[in-house]
């Protein structure tokens, strides 16, 4: 039927009274609506007129053509309630583009009424309130406390919120658009995500839910539950999203042939809804309810996923549930049963603090005769108190969960009796659990894995003066940097002279630079630290070196300090000297992060109360280390009490990193005291209160969060505000750095220095390990910023992105290299920025080429430890010994493949890419002896004229004479005109040498004539380098090379999909012999410590006969010496200064 060219008769008929007439005019305005809808449009209430008669029989197809017509002016709520309305007309099964926009616009109206229908609990009942905290903030004029949700502006700040320009995006009147409390997950109410939910009547709504419930089986009929998913949390529908769950799982039992794909479906399904959950959902009390939700349903399945749980139980801190699931597979006595739950505890570990594995640890069944070693767990710091209290949990509806899975009756499991099979289980549980066995394997991968450049550390201490501190400490902790966690201290062995001129704190950093190249080394690491450590006898020793030593043990044993809580404990309390508890607070906060003591805690506020500032600045810091993520109210009024009395600015820097530190991880229910930090008048508690800030919303992307930092980086008036409001998007963004560099490009363009410095470490952060392009570009010119110590940022920043990074993977990495060795040995250059480029170097080479800077653990979750040492990390800038703290953050990039017995066998791994792409940086070339050259003599144009002429006579009188000489003895005659030169120049150059070297490889390689072809060989190397290669067992592999790694091997299959660090292994051929690799680490016995209180010269003396032993105890001699300014002895007093004029000499 040819089309209509105009609607004018049939719109006529709309008016007629017969029904029929009426009916076939709106069946041709709906074949032809898309041309006609102009003339249809001015009479669009006579058709929703026919809809609305209840008499009319065609009642649903006057609501298609009234939506057609208001979809074509662009009215989408009105065309979506027609569209409901005319019912079965409305046919999702052929979609069009007038069908796809109104499904959208149903299922952003379904998402919209459903958040409003499952609203958020109150922040009450999802977190812990800091209400003491209350009474440390101002009130308003009416009584009332300060409330989180009030306006950005401060009364420190220049301007006012109302007084900034109208475009500005800080002065849109709807901040409260990005509140995650707020239905939608955060999004309800910004422009152009989810409308306001119409006021539809109840028929209505009962078409919209029929449209979403056929939206959702077409779904599930085509597998696409991801949709249903996504849909599902953001409409905070718990019944929808559990009915995806076991829909998906149901397909896959119903499908026999193919078993292993659609378990391998549904397994992604489940790591997607993990995915969106922790990185997507802003509210942390939906995010809880999705995670309990997914243990509930884990727990239905007759085989769950056990990673995928412990992922829930640590974030939920569901110990009990932890160790239950332990039971359960320990239970069941089989291999493979017995492989999960050391792999569980191997996760557990990498992702749980020391407080949340000790309780999982106390509920696991022990033999009789081991209860007596329980109170040495983690130092007795978390046996203090009988039973955990509300303010020890993370989640305080948990503890009110009533729920059979995880309410477990421990006495039922007391009275069954264990084998011994089952207890030495138990034992190898309770050692992964503990850390040990972590820590053991990731030391002998560093240890046999060390590719630490040494030429480099050598061209850093020739090229900056030791005498100055700053370059002291810039190479001592470049070399601890390098060579962290390989136990390789021969450094200090072979530059004992070097190290002899440490003095005062910079022989502090250089001892408690031990524990960073030994961190880990737990079996030995106090026997290394003997001669450092304070004695109880009268020999006296250097103070710094003695409180170094005791921050050197603490960085040891870095959280994990099972065995030497107690010993540092003892000499903090009994330390006198305010730098040996500077180091003894330093070393008890890195060993017992996140216990939880509150002994421990006590027990430094006592010290903290005698107001030194040297001490109290660490110990502040260690007291928040101790409650780290806790969110314990008690500590934070401490400590925020404590930094309004004092007078010492170190004391309240010190305070405020604990309060920041203590918030880990706490989103909403630290948002009252962000708000009252960020309003007070003193910049040191606007400091804390920006750092809380980064550490209450790492890794969430909270919009929320970035605004209130980008507030307060361009309006506070306190440089040390901005700068670290800058350096905190990285904290929140590093789940995302692709991000990072368009938040930042224009501040890295401030004019102010400290903002460019903060947008550099900004990059620097968040970008860590990713050799990210984009932030590479942004940090490019900054290395050549006006302001030094914006250059130090930047190359501090290039580093934390370039490490392990080769050519083949960012082609710059070789150009970033050669330029921080460019700054270092430029004697022009500013000393700051000196500092920085030796520092980068090691990061660069961090842990021997093995380890990178992560903030989030192999598994996906926060790192803790690293977040926090990056955060005390920056802090450099006031305190150069905080610096150390980035080893916290080094995680070793390594597969580890161990059997069900715990042991390391040889075999070998798939890695489906070239060599070359993840293969280790070249080595660089240093010159070992720069001698400078000789300069050509250069000959005077006279002197040449006479010597040719001499030369014609000469030849002129052979020619002349009968004596003729058949086999002449000179030279071949040169040319005249060139300059003549000394005989020492013409030797060979090492620039020619080097090239007949080449010249010499490459004939012995093939080249028969000896000419080389350098595309010939190019084009040879690239065609001997294959795609695929396989490695040994304990191999570098980096996190990008994770997903081209495959286990051919028949004998060993892991247990679950690499992830990096350790895997457990099963071995299908257990009865056959198997071959173990050699565990080098533990042959290197540390030798016996020499006699303490030894002078300086003793120290050369142990230069000439250490070799063989290790740097810790070569360097004692010179570390522990006494200054030459620190022996107790006062300087003599000078005598008076006699002058005497002209006029009195002569008198």
């Amino acid at each position: 039927m040819v089309g209509l060219t105009s609607a004018a008769g049939l719109v006529g008929f709309l008016a007629e009274p017969d029904p029929q007439v009426q009916t076939y005019a709106l069946a041709r305005l709906n074949e032809d609506i898309d041309t006609l809808w102009t003339e249809v449009a001015p009479s669009i209430s006579q058709i929703e007129a026919l809809y609305e008669d209840e008499s009319f029989p065609q009642r649903e197809l006057a609501a298609l053509v009234a939506s057609k017509v208001y979809y074509q002016l662009g009215e989408y709520n009105e065309s979506m309630v027609f569209a409901l309305g005319a019912g079965k007309l409305f046919d999702l099964d052929h979609p069009g583009e007038f069908e796809d926009t109104i499904v959208a616009k149903c299922v952003d109206t379904y998402i919209a009424l459903s958040s409003l229908f499952n609203p958020p609990k109150p922040a009450s009942s999802v977190t812990q309130e800091l209400n003491q905290l209350t009474t440390s903030f101002p009130s308003g004029t009416n009584g009332e406390k300060t409330n989180i949700a009030a306006g950005l502006s401060s009364p420190t700040t220049p301007f006012s919120q109302s007084s900034l320009p109208s475009k500005s995006l800080l002065s849109r009147q709807d901040s409260s658009a990005f509140d995650p409390s707020l239905p939608g997950g955060g999004n309800a109410g910004v422009p152009g995500a989810h409308p306001s939910p119409l006021a539809l009547n109840r028929n209505t709504q009962k078409a919209l839910q029929a449209v979403i419930s056929r939206l959702f089986e077409a779904c599930y009929r085509a597998g696409a539950y991801r949709q249903v998913v996504g849909i599902a949390v953001e409409a905070r529908n718990l019944a929808v999203l559990r009915e995806a769950i076991v829909r998906s799982s149901e397909d896959g039992k119903g499908a026999g042939k193919k078993p292993a794909a659609i378990r391998d479906k549904s397994e992604d399904l489940m790591d997607y809804l993990l995915d969106i959950c922790m990185n997507v959902v802003q509210e942390r009390g939906l995010r809880n309810e999705i995670l309990q939700l997914i243990l509930d349903l884990l727990n239905q399945i007759p085989n769950p996923d056990y990673f995928a749980i412990a992922k829930c139980v640590v974030y939920l801190n569901e110990y009990s549930m932890a160790s239950n699931m332990l039971r359960q597979l320990v239970e069941q006595g089989n291999a493979n049963a017995r492989a999960i739950a050391y792999q569980l505890s191997f996760d557990l570990y990498d992702n749980g603090t020391q407080e949340f594995l000790s309780k999982v640890m106390d509920e696991l069944p022990e033999a009789e005769e081991k209860k007596e070693e329980k109170p040495q767990m983690n130092g007795s710091a978390h046996h203090d108190r009988p039973e955990p209290t509300e303010s020890d949990r993370l989640l305080s509806e948990v503890e009110n969960r009533q729920d059979s899975t995880t309410s477990l009756p421990i006495s039922r499991t007391k009275q069954r009796s264990i084998s011994d099979d089952e207890r030495k289980v138990y034992d190898s549980v309770r050692h992964i659990l503990r850390g040990t066995k972590s820590i053991e394997l990731n030391l002998e991968f560093l240890y046999r894995n060390n590719k630490a450049d040494r030429n480099i550390l050598n061209k850093v201490r020739d090229s900056l003066e030791a005498r100055n501190s700053i370059f002291h400490v810039a190479t001592t902790v470049a070399q601890a940097f390098s060579n962290a966690g390989t136990t390789n201290d021969s450094f200090f062995r072979d530059n004992l002279e070097w190290l002899g001129k440490a003095v005062n704190w910079s022989k502090f950093t250089a001892t408690a630079a031990l524990g960073v190249l030994h961190k880990g080394n737990i079996g030995q690491g106090q026997k290394l630290l003997e001669p450092y450590l304070p004695k109880d006898s009268t020999v006296a020793g250097s103070t710094y070196s003695q409180g170094g030593a005791l921050y050197a043990l603490g960085l040891i044993y870095s959280n994990h300090g099972t065995h030497v809580l107690d010993y540092l404990r003892d000499q903090f309390n009994r330390a006198t000297d305010e730098v040996v508890q500077h180091g003894g607070a330093l070393g008890l906060g890195v060993a017992a992060m996140a216990t939880g003591s509150e002994e421990l805690f006590d027990n430094l506020k006592s010290t903290l109360y005698t107001d030194s500032a040297v001490s109290g600045e660490a110990v502040g810091l260690a007291m928040g280390l101790v409650m780290l993520g806790s969110g314990n109210e008690k500590a934070v009024t401490d400590l925020l009490q404590y930094a309004r009395d004092t007078a010492h600015e170190k004391i309240v820097r010190g305070c405020a990193l604990g309060i920041a530190v203590t918030m880990l991880g706490r989103q909403e229910s630290a948002d009252k005291l962000i708000q009252g930090l960020l309003d007070d008048a003193q910049p040191a508690l606007r400091y804390s209160g920006v750092c809380t800030l980064a550490l209450a919303y790492c890794g969430t992307g909270s919009n929320k969060a970035v605004r209130k930092l980008l507030h307060a980086a361009v309006s506070d008036v306190s440089d040390d505000v901005r700068r670290m409001a800058v350096m905190s998007l990285g904290f929140i963004l590093f789940r995302k750095p692709s991000a990072v560099p368009r938040i930042v490009e224009l501040l890295s363009e401030s004019y102010n220095p400290h903002v460019r410095y903060g947008a550099a470490m900004c990059l620097g952060l968040a970008a860590a390990g990713t050799g990210l392009e984009e932030a590479i570009d942004i940090l490019e010119p900054m290395t050549k910023d006006s302001q030094d110590f914006v250059r130090q940022g930047a190359f501090l920043a290039s580093a934390l992105i370039m490490v392990q990074q080769n050519e083949a993977q960012n082609p710059k990495a070789g150009t970033i290299r050669k330029t921080l060795q460019k700054v270092v040995s430029d004697r022009h250059e500013e000393a700051m920025t000196k500092w920085g480029a030796s520092v980068s170097l090691g990061i660069l080479d961090a842990g021997g080429r093995n380890c990178t800077i992560s903030l989030q653990t192999q598994t996906g979750n926060l790192n803790m430890n690293g977040i926090v040492s990056a955060l005390i990390f920056t802090q450099y800038w006031y305190w150069f010994p905080f610096t150390l703290f980035l080893s916290g953050a080094m995680t070793p990039t390594a597969i580890i493949g161990v059997d069900q017995d715990l042991e390391v066998p040889s075999f070998k791994f798939y890695s489906a890419t070239r060599p070359s792409v993840f293969g280790y940086p070249p080595e660089q070339e240093v010159k070992t002896s720069e001698e400078p050259e000789k300069v050509k003599t250069a000959v005077l144009s006279t002197t040449a004229q006479a010597k040719r002429r001499k030369q014609a006579k000469e030849r002129q009188a052979r020619k002349g004479s009968m004596d003729i000489d058949h086999t002449p003895t000179t030279p071949k005659p040169t040319d005249d005109d060139k300059m003549d030169v000394d005989e020492d120049t013409q030797r060979p150059t090492k620039e020619d040498k080097g090239e007949e070297a080449i010249a010499d490889s490459k004939t012995e390689g093939g080249d028969k004539e000896g000419t080389p072809n350098p595309e010939g060989t190019s084009k040879k190397k690239a065609e001997k380098e294959k795609v695929g290669y396989e490695l040994e067992n304990m191999s570098r592999v980096l996190p990008a090379q994770l997903k081209y790694i495959s286990f051919p091997e028949e004998r060993y299959r892991p247990v679950k999909k690499p992830t990096g660090g350790v895997i457990l292994l099963t071995d299908s051929k257990p009865s056959e012999a198997k071959s173990l690799l050699e565990m080098r680490s533990k042959k290197a016995s540390t030798p016996a410590a020499p006699a303490t209180g030894v002078t300086q010269q003793s120290g050369e003396a142990i230069s000439t006969s250490a070799t063989g032993t290790g740097g810790a105890i070569a360097g004692a001699g010179v570390l522990t010496a006494v200054d030459e300014d620190d022996d107790g002895e006062e300087a003599e007093v000078p005598r008076e200064f006699d002058y005497q004029s002209d006029n009195e000499g002569e008198e």
